[in-house]
């Protein structure tokens, strides 16, 4: 049976927008994504007014993962003909809205610093209409993923227990310190074999990051094949 996650975001989630959660990880392949729709879906079921944004620009595939063929996506609003709030779409299986963004799209793949910007600025003016947004940022630490997780006022980072997952999430989390990091960053531990070796791999991340409170919260470890089981733990790197 699936714990529901404890929603505490938004004690200290300034000057990003409060309502504003990015779903990130290091490398692609951790299920980030399936993270990213089960949270917006979790919010949905408590009563949260939710908007889930696909901001995997040129490999978004929120969409696909719903069965859904969106009428209007992010190419729409970079064609002119709407604006981002006008290209939410209700997913009326889960709940709530989502911003579609298109798969194999050059145009929104080589976004310019200034263009991604925009797209921003419109997002935090159409989050005030929502209690959260979650976005799925693309993996890695190129130039999109960096700006997008500095726009939303709390991160979550997605790694498996694999060496090269665990090390690409550190590569994340040292490059988001570097610039203006999220207030609040969690990892979670995705189809660890057990709690303990989760907490043990959290730990291990965790621990090379400078010593900043944003990594003294929590982690969220899912283990098992099917990533069914929650559970929460208060793992904080060495002092």
């Amino acid at each position: 049976m699936t714990q529901a996650m404890p929603l505490t975001f938004g004690a200290e989630m300034a000057p990003s927008p409060r309502n504003m959660i990015a779903v990130a990880s290091g490398k692609g392949g951790v299920g980030k994504t399936w993270l990213a729709i089960t949270l917006a879906h979790a919010l949905a079921r408590l009563g949260r007014k939710t908007l889930l944004f696909d901001g995997d620009l040129g490999l978004a595939n929120v969409d696909i993962q719903l069965g859904l063929m969106p009428s209007q996506d992010l190419g729409t609003v970079l064609a002119g003909r709407l604006t981002l709030a006008q290209a939410a779409l209700p997913y009326d299986g889960g709940g709530f809205d989502i911003i579609a963004g298109r798969s194999g799209c050059g145009r929104l793949a080589a976004l310019s610093s200034a263009r991604l910007g925009g797209i921003a600025d419109e997002l935090a003016a159409t989050a005030m209409y929502y209690d959260y947004v979650i976005l799925d940022i693309g993996a890695g630490v190129d130039q999109t993923v960096r700006q997008l997780s500095r726009q939303a006022g709390a991160c979550i980072v997605v790694a498996t227990d694999e060496p090269t997952s665990l090390t690409d999430a550190y590569a994340f989390m040292k490059v988001a310190q570097m610039e203006r990091a999220p207030a609040e960053m969690r990892i979670v531990v995705n189809m660890a074999a057990s709690k303990r070796a989760g907490e043990k791999h959290t730990r291990r991340c965790t621990g090379r990051v400078h010593h900043s409170s944003s990594f003294r919260r929590r982690c969220w470890v899912w283990y098992g094949e099917t990533s069914r089981s929650v559970r929460r733990s208060d793992a904080r790197p060495p002092c």
